[in-house]
This record gives structure tokens, C-alpha cells and sequence, in this order.
């Protein structure tokens, strides 16, 4: 991979973005390898993934606007088709995944995080929804995910509106993020984070992610049923008779295996 890199320490995996020079920009073949790393990922043994991005400026500018430039109708819309359908894809892992945000998260940048679901940021980060000034609208899911991540239309609204971007402590005030840390920190609070998820039974933080995603979609009686469903599914695993007998039995020690 040129453009990605995909490590894995023990339950944790992270992937960088890594085209510092250009910010990290999402151009075509960078949107290839993102999904190429993707669908490689194997959940049997990776538990937790972090998204981050290379450098020290930018988690991820936007998408490469030079590539964009001369798109037709046709081109720009399989274009915005692919970074969506690539941003579901990290959306619907079973996994928990925490971004990272190390500086400029911007259109498809701010789209990417919030396809991920923890977002911490670093203090130099900048987030926005900017695509309005350069006469398009947000394409990789801007417009759908803003306001159901901050719960405010209003300010979706105009953050995408006016293309006005925000800094970490009012992206931290929105809930855009979790939390802000300085930038030599942001990666070991999420690696800390991630290992608290990947030391929990897997199964469980599973069906717990899939529970929240899912009832959100429905009325509160449909995820009720969804968590009835899944909660039950639980009783199935090793994993359960594991962690009920370690808190039983007052061992700190949980062997979780994923069955």
C-alpha cells in the first residue's frame, strides 16, 4: 500500500491515512486502498480499530479537489457513490472504531470520522463541512450524518450552509467529539480507549454497537425489541459464562475468546 498503513499490537488495530504532503487528501487511489485495507481486516482477532491520520496536521483536508475539478455529472456522483459506500463499510464493522483526529478534519475528512464510533481530536483540530464554497455539496455523507451525530439540525444546518468550520473545544461542545487532548496525547488516549473496548467480551461490545446502529433507525419499541434479541444472543457464549463467573468468583483475570 502506498497510501495506507495497517498495523496491529495484540486485540487493536490501526490504520493511517498516510499522504502527508497532501494533507491526507481522499483522491481515488487513496479511497481504493482505504477499502482494500478495509475488507482485510480480519474481527476474529482484531477487536478495536483506530483510523488516524499521518503527520501532524491533518487526520484527513477533504477529498482531492484537483481530481475533482473537470468530474461530469455522471463522474462526480460515482465518485461521491464510492466514498459513501466506503464509509458504510467502516460504519457497519461489527467492531467498535475510534478516529483518531490529528488536526484538519474537513469535508470528506469530518465525513470520515463521523463514520467511525468514538471520535477523539487533538486541540489543533478543525473540522467543517466547507464543499458549498467550491460549489458542490458534502457527497460522502455529510448531509445525512451531521445532524444525527450532534442532534441539532439547526447547527448541521449551518455549519453546511454557511461552510463555516469549528475548532476542537466547540466541536467538543457540538458532541461532534468525545474528547480533545493535546497532540502528543490523542493517540495514546485512544490506544488506552481501544484496549478498555478490546479487554471487554467481544461478542457483547458487538451486539452492543449493532443494538445502538440499528435502534436508530426505528422507534423506540423496534430497538427495544432489537436489544431483547441480542441481549438473549449473549447467553450463548462462552463469553458470557466467562465474565458472570469471573465477577462471581472476584477474578480481575477474564479469559474472553470471541465464542
Amino acid at each position: 500500500m502506498e497510501f495506507i498503513k495497517y498495523d496491529v499490537k495484540g486485540r487493536v488495530a490501526t490504520l493511517t491515512i498516510d499522504r502527508p504532503k497532501a494533507l491526507n487528501a481522499l483522491g481515488s487511489a487513496v479511497l481504493d486502498e482505504l477499502n482494500a485495507t478495509i475488507d482485510t481486516i480480519n474481527t476474529d482477532e482484531v477487536w478495536c480499530l483506530i483510523i488516524t491520520g499521518g503527520g501532524e496536521k491533518a487526520f484527513v483536508a477533504g477529498a482531492d479537489i484537483s481530481e475533482m475539478k473537470e468530474m461530469t455529472k455522471a463522474q462526480g456522483a460515482e465518485y461521491a457513490r464510492k466514498g459513501n459506500d466506503i464509509f458504510r463499510k467502516i460504519e457497519k464493522l461489527p467492531i467498535p472504531v475510534i478516529a483518531a483526529i490529528n488536526g484538519f478534519a474537513l469535508g470528506g475528512g469530518n465525513e470520515l470520522a463521523m463514520s467511525c464510533d468514538i471520535r477523539l481530536c487533538s486541540d489543533n483540530a478543525m473540522f467543517g463541512q466547507p464543499e458549498v464554497g467550491l460549489g458542490i455539496t458534502p457527497g460522502f455523507g455529510g448531509t445525512q450524518r451531521l445532524a444525527r451525530v450532534i442532534g441539532s439540525l439547526s447547527k448541521a444546518k449551518e455549519l453546511i450552509l454557511v461552510g463555516k468550520n469549528i475548532k476542537a473545544d466547540e466541536a467538543l461542545a457540538l458532541g461532534l467529539v468525545s474528547a480533545v487532548y493535546p497532540l502528543a496525547d490523542l493517540m495514546p488516549a485512544a490506544e488506552k480507549m481501544a484496549g478498555r473496548i478490546a479487554g471487554n467480551a467481544p461478542i457483547a461490545v458487538r451486539h452492543a454497537k449493532e443494538a445502538i446502529n440499528r435502534g436508530l433507525q426505528t422507534d423506540i419499541d423496534g430497538g427495544v425489541d432489537i436489544e431483547v434479541d441480542l441481549f438473549g444472543a449473549c447467553f450463548e457464549t462462552a463469553d458470557q459464562a466467562e465474565g458472570m463467573g469471573a465477577f462471581l468468583e472476584k477474578r480481575k483475570e477474564k479469559n474472553f475468546t470471541n465464542k
